[in-house]
């Protein structure tokens, strides 16, 4: 039998081929569409594409986040926030040409009512302040009318924006204006800081007091929108957003009677002065003022120079000034509780020491004479006090010099160190000793070594002393409860924004002074007679009060000025709560202008009234 080869099926192979051939046309012609379809993108429409790309554009809106409040230890709102519709420019928009730029900030100045001078010197001055990138404010507090005049005319101001910011709001106006500071934008000095790490070109940072000391509690964290806008700055639509996080808030210690009422007394005295006020067993500080103050609001809108040339005029008073940290005054004789105490320490005197006071005394060929030479015969410790004899005291200042006791337990009080309140720019003052005025003398700064009457000036608060109410309120408070130098605070809490409390600020001691409980009964003795007995420096002015008080006057001179006035009470006698220091720029006797300020303190303390009374033979100082 034969057999054949078998032969392939021609049938399925034509098949196959012409399956092959169909794909291979689809795929010819596909690529063919798509080739066709890239060219008409990349060639046809291409620039019609990318026109429209151009057109829309993401931008980043940093969103400032509200700052905390400062409220007094009532509750009461001392510092909020409001919104304010701020006119800036968008510094990436801004015109290079100088005549492009002449033309915008003219056309601004038309809208909002300002004279292009005025819109220019503006422009120039945000320029030179701010960092390079920031948004430049115009004005802040724009009306309405404006707001949807641009809104309307967006296509022709597209450098311009309308920002909604926060800005600080004062609810009980100049009050407590000094503590609580201010707020401004940052510079580029600010962000080259450690206090400016975080911070961007537009943001906002305390400049003073309360703002610029708890800046990083009250400043909050801000928020992020991300926006779609087109070639002119119109917001297409909104892309995602990060919620700002407002900073949390600040409860003080000051009490708001005695602060209403100490800044009405000064402000009712008219001349620069300033008034503290310190709870003795804790250093909280109820009240605190310099005169004359300033409206905080100011700062809410960009200053004019005059504005701010006008806060630290002196022939204005100074306003921005704190006279209640800073101020550098001899002190008289409130000083002198110091000294009795370092002469006691020292055993160069007792309580019962009696110096005969003839109204002077003759130190090393110097005579040094009391308040108008008045004479007070046989004076002790307790006496001398009582009517403010300078000569027992100049006596006790020349048997101290030498080993410089006076000056070691000065210090100790905290005369001419910083007292370490929670306040910027607090002066250290100064304590003068043989060691500092030698080594002025040494490079020609002044025209005489140490001599025994610089002690005997230092004894009842004169010469080259120079202190301030804080350091004045701080020293009688250790005093008051025994010896222990508290650090004055002004914070008694932080809150978040519920009003939930995140932290306490606990008391913080400072050192111990090691008083004898004897000594410091016949200094607190004497202090007492001082206010309420009728010899008493001070008879007149507490004499009716109803709480018993230890308290001491003070005239200091103070060349070319004219006397300041002093006053430094405890109450209530004879373990205090409260110390006061007040003092008043060419006020003249302690008793006549000090001295009723601090009453007036003390009864919205005690919220009692004094009396008037009649008689007292105490010489006034």
């Amino acid at each position: 039998m034969r057999i054949e080869p078998v032969k392939p099926r021609q049938r399925r192979l034509r098949g196959t081929a012409f399956r092959v051939a169909v794909l291979g046309g689809v795929g010819v012609v596909l690529f063919a569409v798509l080739f066709f379809r890239l060219w008409s993108l990349q060639v046809v429409t291409g620039d019609r594409y990318l026109a429209e790309a151009n057109d829309n554009r993401t931008r980043e809106i940093r969103v400032p986040a509200p700052r905390g409040r400062v409220l007094d230890r009532d509750g009461n709102v001392l510092v909020d926030n409001r919104t304010s519709m701020a006119l800036q420019l968008d510094p990436l928009e801004i015109p290079s040409g100088a005549a492009e730029r002449r033309k915008l900030l003219g056309s601004i100045a038309g809208v909002i009512g300002r004279s292009e001078s005025w819109v220019r010197k503006r422009y120039r001055l945000e320029v030179k302040d701010n960092p390079p990138g920031s948004p430049i404010t115009l004005i802040r507090d724009v009306g309405d009318d404006i707001v949807y005049y641009l809104q309307e005319h967006q296509a022709d101001f597209p450098e311009v924006q309308i920002n909604r910011v926060f800005v600080r709001r004062y609810p009980k106006d100049v009050r407590a204006a000094h503590l609580l500071g201010s707020v401004g934008e940052v510079t580029a000095e600010d962000l080259e800081s450690p206090e400016g790490a975080g911070l961007q070109a537009g943001d906002t940072l305390g400049k003073a007091g309360i703002e610029q000391q708890y800046d990083g509690v009250l400043r909050g964290e801000p928020g992020l929108t991300r926006v779609q806008v087109d070639s002119r700055g119109r917001i297409k639509g909104q892309l995602e957003s990060v919620t700002p996080e407002p900073g949390d808030s600040i409860r003080l210690t000051l009490d708001p009677d005695v602060q209403a009422a100490g800044e009405s007394a000064l402000l009712g005295i008219g001349l620069p002065g300033a008034f503290v006020a310190l709870d003795v067993n804790d250093g909280e500080v109820l009240g605190m003022s310099s005169n004359p103050t300033f409206d905080p609001d100011i700062f809410t809108r960009p200053l004019t120079p005059r504005q701010a040339n006008d806060l630290w005029d002196e022939d204005l008073g100074a306003p921005m000034f704190n006279r209640a940290i800073a101020g550098a005054y001899p002190v008289g004789s409130t000083y002198k509780p110091i000294t009795a105490v370092a002469g006691l320490a020292a055993g160069k005197i007792t309580p019962s020491t009696v110096v005969d006071d003839g109204g002077k005394i003759t130190i090393s060929d110097q005579t040094f004479t009391n308040a108008g030479s008045q004479a007070h015969g046989p004076v002790d410790l307790r006496r001398a006090i009582e009517v403010s004899s300078d000569v027992y005291f100049y006596s006790l200042g020349a048997q101290l010099n030498g080993g410089e006791q006076l000056q070691r337990w000065s210090s100790q009080f905290g005369i001419g160190r910083p007292t370490g309140i929670d306040l910027p720019g607090e002066a250290e003052g100064l304590l003068p000793t043989p060691e500092w005025r030698n080594k002025l003398f040494a490079a020609g700064e002044t025209d005489r070594p140490w001599a025994i009457g610089d002690n005997v000036q230092l004894a009842i608060g004169q010469g080259d002393l120079q202190a301030d109410p804080l350091q004045m309120a701080t020293a009688y408070a250790a005093l008051g409860n025994g010896g222990t130098v508290y650090k004055p605070r002004l914070v008694l809490q932080e809150e978040d924004s519920a009003g939930r409390v995140i932290r306490e600020f606990e008391p913080e001691i400072e050192r111990q002074i090691e008083l004898d409980p004897a000594a410091r009964e016949a200094i607190m003795d004497g202090l007492h007679a001082a206010a309420q007995q009728p010899d008493g420096t001070s008879y007149a002015v507490f004499g009716g009060f109803p709480v018993e008080v230890a308290g001491k006057t003070g005239t200091a001179e103070r060349p070319p000025h004219g006397d300041q006035s002093w006053y430094v009470v405890l109450a209530p006698y004879p373990d205090p709560r409260v110390a006061v220091a007040v003092t008043v720029e060419q006020g003249g006797f302690g008793a006549d202008t000090a001295a009723p300020v601090a009453l007036q303190v003390l009864s919205a303390y005690f919220d009692r009234r004094a009396k008037a009374v009649s008689g007292g033979s105490g010489n006034v100082e």
